[in-house]
């Protein structure tokens, strides 16, 4: 059985979520679990993004190579316009 929380809302608050909830044809309970549900996943998603950005910020500068995003757009740009012959640009040392 899954646990109670209380939580506490003003009265303003719980009139717009029980307003909302019922347009959308829930309850204010499914509506406000529903809510906390989607904060948590963007939350966990924001966490990883930043973990996999340190990463591989940390790899850059353990290889000190890096390739100019420029070249990288012109590359990415022209492949997606279906050019496969177009060179992929090479990493070369981070200026810093």
């Amino acid at each position: 059985m899954p646990a109670t929380t209380t939580i506490r809302l003003d009265d303003e608050l719980r009139a717009r979520v029980a307003a909302v909830a019922e347009r959308e044809g829930k309850s204010s309970h499914a509506f406000i679990v529903e809510a906390i549900a989607q904060t948590v996943e963007q939350a966990e998603l924001k966490s990883e993004f930043h973990c996999e950005a340190d990463e591989r910020w940390s790899k850059i500068l353990d290889q000190g190579k890096t390739v100019p995003w420029d070249e990288m757009r012109t590359y990415l740009t022209a492949r997606a316009e279906g050019r496969p012959s177009v060179r992929r640009p090479r990493a070369r040392k981070l200026v810093r």
